[in-house]
């Protein structure tokens, strides 16, 4: 934020002195310069000028409360969260983070969650992930601090946990206690906005995905997932989001850790659909890619 100078001079006079004092903002910055009437200029940083001399005390008062408007300019000026998820829309995920995390409130932690979450994900290299994926976990409970009544915040954190399970071995992330976090963050989502297809979409993974790894006597024994429990959730989400790139790519992969043998004509049909549908964003450009390259491995391998 850049404001000019020669608009926020102004003279004072305390009596013995006079100075002509000039602020200058510059990336939410503050400095100022006061030129004495002996022609002499002391350069002031950050409102650090508190003397005795009246001159000096005038400059303070005034520092703080130019402070105080500028904060609220720069407010006004500052990146916003229309740019955040613009960036977002634009596969600009690192971009997207740091001026959705910059915003401070719910809505932008959840998208800069998002964000890294994806870019982690899709994007960065292994040495890079585990860091970025606990980075990510942080900006989601900071949405969940700042809104417990948020559903987003709680999605966003069981998808950075979930994406982070899905990256190391199963029993470290039962070490970490995954499964029974992304569970709890997505039953509050749900609880919370029952129609959140997205939030179906994840609750159906994590019953799949503990069925397919533990199998469903000890999946159901262990944390209470269920076969049929993934299946209905995923069928909700298709209902609630039928042209959603998103939804009929994880119902399908969901699918295929269920029992590919059973669900492979189905996984097929679903991935086909995905693939159809229009993409919006990079995130969906991704997720088209992914699709292709799983129908692709179902025809060629069979696997």
């Amino acid at each position: 934020m850049f404001l000019d100078p020669a608009l926020l001079s102004r003279e004072f006079d305390s009596g013995s002195e006079t100075a002509q004092i000039s602020f200058l903002v510059t990336n939410s910055k503050l400095s100022l310069a006061m030129l004495s009437d002996e022609g002499s200029t002391l350069q002031l940083d950050h409102c650090v000028m508190m003397r005795s001399n009246p001159v000096f005390r005038i400059l303070g008062l005034s520092c703080l409360a130019l402070a105080q408007v500028c904060s609220l300019a720069d407010g006004a000026g500052a990146q916003s969260f229309d740019e955040a998820q613009a960036a977002y829309v634009d596969g600009r995920f690192v971009d997207a983070v740091r001026i959705a995390e910059a915003l401070g409130t719910s809505e932008g932690y959840a998208l800069a969650a998002q964000s890294l979450t994806i870019h982690a994900y899709f994007v960065a290299g292994e040495d890079q992930d585990d860091a970025l994926f606990e980075r990510a976990i942080e900006l989601a409970e900071d949405a969940i601090r700042s809104d417990p009544d948020n559903a987003d915040a709680y999605l966003q954190l069981a998808r950075a946990v979930g994406r982070h399970a899905q990256t190391m071995g199963s029993f470290e992330a039962a070490n970490r206690g995954y499964a029974e976090r992304i569970e709890e963050a997505t039953k509050t989502a749900l609880r919370l906005d029952p129609d959140m297809a997205a939030a179906h979409v994840s609750l159906g993974l994590w019953n799949a995905e503990l069925v397919g790894v533990l199998g469903s006597f000890m999946a159901r024994l262990t944390f209470g997932a269920r076969r049929q429990d993934a299946l209905s959730s995923f069928k909700r989400a298709i209902e609630l989001a039928p042209n959603e790139k998103a939804v009929p790519l994880q119902y399908a992969l969901g699918l295929l850790v269920l029992d590919k043998d059973k669900y492979g004509g189905n996984a097929r049909a679903l991935l086909k659909r995905s693939i159809n549908l229009p993409a919006k964003n990079a995130y969906d450009r991704l997720l088209h890619k992914q699709a292709v390259d799983r129908l692709e491995a179902l025809e060629t391998s069979g696997g």
